[in-house]
């Protein structure tokens, strides 16, 4: 994944300068954190000790351990793209991110408006120092996680390990914004109580797929991949056709790959696609290709074209503008 290249390259580089700011440790997808410091009373009531002081510590319990982070993170830094989109819904302040994240429909205004710096693909250490975060969100396993921590404290977290919605009350955790994560959490679930049963009604027994072409074939994805799978599968409870049902989705992957040749045993009755934004291949392979012009869905109009950037993601904000997108699409249909 381009992200971890990403990492490598950043923490090869940090050997070459660094600077003398070190901080605990560790990673994160899972477990509350506790303050364990406090400001004296001293620090309080002194303004000029108390603008030097450091800032309260917690104890973040996480998937790799302990790791101690701000109370009230103020400069975050995300390494994973993935989870921008989290933050911004928690309306916590993201200082850099990755250039997908950063192009993410659902979010780049928000972004922008906030003066978030664009990391590019391949950050660099000099990057990171200059922007003083006091927070670095990578993913899990990353290499030289000790190099990143000289910069500020660094979470880990697992890509897909949690559902999206435990996956906001963890980073409301971290964040000190627990009410506005569930706040989030209660609003989705109403509109979803909403629009649940007429997206039914109107789909019916009809199977959905999600397909993406790509250069080695088709990639077919299931319930927890991004590109709306956690709302068509997830909430809405819509049957997949049997394969994908077994392949992507009861197998736990989130997606799987197929030739081209056996696409029709994969091609719901309607089909969310987009072209696969991972290579350089060219789409019309497949949807020029006889076989899917022959696809009942094609026939019959029931093919939605996806953003092949921003649907990848599927974080809280681009879950919303999913949802929008997938709900009128299909009470249309």
């Amino acid at each position: 994944m381009w992200l971890v290249m990403a990492l490598a390259v950043l923490l090869v580089a940090s050997a070459c300068g660094q600077s003398d700011k070190t901080s605990e440790s560790s990673g994160a997808n899972k477990g509350a954190g506790t303050a364990n410091t406090a400001p004296s009373t001293e620090e309080a009531e002194t303004p000029a000790a108390n603008a030097d002081a450091e800032p309260a510590m917690v104890a973040y319990q996480s998937a790799a351990g302990e790791v101690m982070v701000p109370a009230n993170p103020e400069r975050i830094v995300d390494l994973t793209a993935f989870t921008t989109g989290y933050f911004v819904a928690l309306d916590a302040p993201v200082v850099g991110a990755l250039t997908g994240a950063m192009n993410n429909k659902y979010i780049k205004d928000q972004l922008a408006a906030q003066g978030t710096a664009d990391l590019g693909q391949l950050p660099t250490v000099e990057q990171l120092v200059e922007l003083k975060p006091d927070l670095i969100l990578v993913y899990a396993g990353t290499d030289g996680i000790d190099q990143l921590e000289k910069v500020a404290p660094v979470v880990q977290i697992n890509y897909g390990e949690l559902h999206f919605k435990d996956l906001m009350r963890e980073l409301g955790k971290l964040t000190n914004r627990e009410e506005a994560a569930t706040t989030w959490i209660e609003q989705w679930e109403t509109r979803i109580d909403e629009l649940k049963p007429q997206v039914q009604q109107a789909v019916g027994d009809r199977t959905v797929s999600i397909l993406n072409p790509y250069a080695g074939g088709v990639y077919v994805f299931g319930h927890n991949y991004g590109r709306g799978g956690e709302i068509i599968y997830g909430e809405f409870e819509l049957k997949a056709p049997p394969k994908p049902q077994a392949e992507a989705i009861d197998s736990g992957t989130g997606f799987a790959s197929i030739s081209l040749e056996v696409l029709p045993e994969y091609a719901g009755d309607i089909i969310f696609t987009s072209r696969w934004s991972g290579d350089d291949s060219d789409p019309a392979l497949v949807y020029d290709n006889p076989l899917w012009s022959s696809l009942p869905a094609v026939k019959n109009n029931h093919v939605f074209q996806l953003d092949p950037e921003s649907d990848t993601y599927n974080d809280p904000m681009s879950l919303d503008g999913q949802l929008t997108f997938i709900a009128d699409s299909l009470l249309a249909d």
